[in-house]
């Protein structure tokens, strides 16, 4: 029998959705371990007042307890 925990994390890119998404899961496996499923919940761009783009994408990961 296994449990898992779902939590959502955010990444940040300056580049794209995709190495927004990488970063986030990136940081998470130096304290998470045993992550199994990674979706993409939602994906947003924030405007910086001088133009600049900031890329977010809100993902919900699961890992396994461990025993």
């Amino acid at each position: 029998m296994s449990v898992y925990r779902v939590t959502d994390l955010i990444g940040t890119s300056t580049q794209s959705w995709e190495e927004a998404a990488a970063a986030a899961i990136k940081v998470a496996t130096g304290t998470l371990r045993d992550l199994r499923v990674a979706e993409v919940i939602a994906q947003d761009i924030h405007i910086d007042e001088a133009g600049g783009l900031t890329y977010r994408t809100k993902l919900r990961v699961s890992f396994k307890y461990e025993q």
